[in-house]
């Protein structure tokens, strides 16, 4: 069954995927898209979203036509993210760096993200790169994931823009990561929904049902976008992971000015507050935002305080003139 050719609308103003996706134009950019086209009842070009190949395809066409790379593409079964969506966060992201440095958006090689959990994809730094010239630091525990990436990295020319990490202990996210020494003006992850991989198989089904096609929901668990099982699930799901996270943070308090993390579930977010109060973090923001067509948030939350905040971005967050 062919679905509508509209991402969903209310993503951020500077967000390139705005109204109809212009699938002809696309599939001019890339021409793989065209063979999966296909006319709604309505006349017009429609692609089928329950196709694991054409969203591939669609991810490709965006990627290529809208942040100029030259080659993307992942191994089967992997992660297939949604591209507006992902855009969303890295300008919410730049947002929020521009309201802390007098509202102009701080850009280039100089600013540095560390993306955790970069996966095969690697659509945070592709996505960054391109729209604001950040660097980025991408890291994973899977080295098949990391084995795409880096072929990626190559493919499009971005070896000085993205370095990637493995992390060899699944039981730390940044330690082992972050140096002694080592700066980074933001980091952001996408963390594991599903505490276990079969409340994982379940919620893939469900989104099967979701899009007419409830047969296919009892003979492949794993949905269009795919996903190995570092990427749906973990010990305690998406509150374990963040949990996790927010306590490793203290320990890189004075290195990273924001950490962020996207939020699905509204419900986790008191009990991350409460422990982001109790490590000592100066400033923890919810930034509301729409991935796709269900509500979520960022959360973001920095353990410098206003005079450590001002040298920080003396140093690394110049303006012209300074």
């Amino acid at each position: 069954m062919s679905k509508a050719s509209t991402p969903p609308a209310r993503f951020h103003p500077r967000n390139r995927h705005q109204g109809h996706y212009d699938l002809p134009r696309l599939a001019q950019t890339s021409p793989d898209l065209g063979r999966w086209l296909r006319t709604n009842p309505n006349g017009e070009p429609s692609l089928d979203f329950a196709e694991p190949e054409a969203v591939k395809a669609l991810n490709r066409a965006l990627l290529t036509h809208w942040y100029a790379l030259r080659d993307w593409d992942i191994p089967h079964g992997y992660l297939c993210p949604p591209v507006p969506g992902r855009a969303d966060l890295i300008h919410c992201l730049a947002d929020l760096l521009g309201e802390s440095h007098n509202g102009t958006i701080p850009t280039g090689p100089g600013l540095v993200g560390l993306d955790i959990g970069t996966g095969a994809n690697l659509i945070y730094p592709l996505i960054g790169t391109h729209e604001y010239g950040w660097r980025f630091v991408g890291s994973d525990i899977d080295p098949t994931a990391l084995a795409n990436a880096r072929r990626l990295v190559t493919a499009n020319a971005l070896p000085t823009a993205v370095e990637l990490r493995q992390q060899s202990d699944p039981q730390n996210i940044l330690h082992g990561i972050i140096g002694a020494e080592e700066q980074f003006d933001f980091s952001l992850c996408n963390p594991p929904f599903h505490p276990s991989a079969a409340q994982a198989r379940d919620g893939s089904r469900r989104k099967w049902r979701n899009l007419g096609q409830p047969g296919r929901a009892q003979r492949e668990p794993l949905l269009n976008f795919g996903g190995q099982a570092n990427e749906l699930h973990c010990p305690g799901g998406e509150a374990g992971f963040l949990g996790r996270l927010t306590e490793e943070s203290a320990a890189f308090a004075q290195q990273v000015f924001w950490f962020t993390a996207l939020v699905s579930k509204a419900t986790s977010l008191p009990a991350l507050q409460a422990q982001l109060q109790q490590l000592g973090a100066r400033d923890v923001r919810i930034v509301p935002m729409h991935q796709g067509h269900k509500h979520s948030r960022l959360l973001a939350w920095t353990f410098l305080d206003k005079k450590q905040r001002r040298r920080w971005r003396r140093e690394r967050w110049p303006q012209p003139g300074e």
